[in-house]
């Protein structure tokens, strides 16, 4: 591992780079805050894949990819002399050592746990506000929307709102699908959309309550999916057909042979 030092070159070293292609790349120097945000949500994306899959070399250089970003944009907010790199640390800094007395402040040293924390968070989130901001306002509005479902639920959690006891979810979910089962018989599509996320929102909210990540545990149902189907479609083809050569229940039973292969 590196020593303080050799980190702190390394960070300067990245510093320079970007001046330098600022100042003498065309592309780079077009670049606007607009522009390469997609790109930086790309990024973030590929470094929830790498972290998935456990590759720490592949997880090493994509957090360099997003630290890049991170100081483009400062270098832009600098040219506009709105704000620099020292700015954005010097911001997070403070922010983190207001939300932890625990470790920087009159509480240091008071044995605290995790859960502990977790559950008072949003609680000093909104004392370090001053009460200028709601608690929901910090959840961006272009988030996924079961990013966000799992958001606003987490940070309800922080301020003690949340089920005393996580097998009273299922209660919830059940009068949820009964909705949604009236409402398709109603032929009011608004009134149906409304009814299924709500059976989302509480689906996602029981994965909370139970410890399961839903992005991750739709993910592996989705890509469950993909090898099923795939190998659907690779029989259908090594026989010289087409899906509509196979009847449905033609197709459920190769579906079979996958799952019974551990597709």
């Amino acid at each position: 591992m590196h020593t303080r030092e050799e980190k702190l070159a390394a960070f300067g070293r990245l510093l320079d780079i970007m001046d330098a292609l600022r100042e003498k790349c065309p592309w780079n120097a077009a670049q606007t805050f607009d522009s390469i945000r997609r790109l930086t949500e790309e990024e973030v994306y590929e470094l929830s894949d790498a972290i998935e899959e456990g590759d720490r070399q592949a997880t090493a250089k994509e957090i360099g990819d997003l630290l890049y970003h991170m100081v483009f944009y400062a270098r832009i907010g600098q040219e506009e002399g709105a704000f620099d790199i020292a700015d954005s640390m010097n911001k997070v800094c403070d922010k983190m050592v207001f939300r932890h007395p625990h470790v920087f402040g009159p509480e240091a040293g008071k044995e605290t746990t995790a859960q502990e924390i977790a559950d008072t968070w949003e609680l000093v989130k909104a004392k370090e506000k001053g009460g200028n901001k709601r608690v929901m306002d910090g959840i961006p509005k272009t988030m996924p929307a079961l990013l966000k479902a799992l958001s606003l639920q987490e940070k309800a959690r922080g301020c003690g709102f949340d089920w005393e006891k996580k097998e009273d979810v299922w209660a919830k979910v059940q009068e949820e699908v009964t909705e949604v089962s009236e409402a398709a018989t109603e032929g009011v599509p608004d009134h149906l959309e409304m009814e299924f996320g709500d059976l989302l929102f509480a689906v996602i909210n029981a994965a909370r309550l139970y410890g399961v990540d839903p992005e991750s545990a739709l993910n592996r149902s989705s890509e469950k999916f993909r090898r099923r189907f795939t190998y659907l479609e690779e029989h259908t083809l090594r026989k010289g057909l087409s899906f509509k050569d196979l009847s449905l229940a033609q197709m459920d039973a190769i579906w079979d042979q996958a799952k019974a292969q551990g597709l």
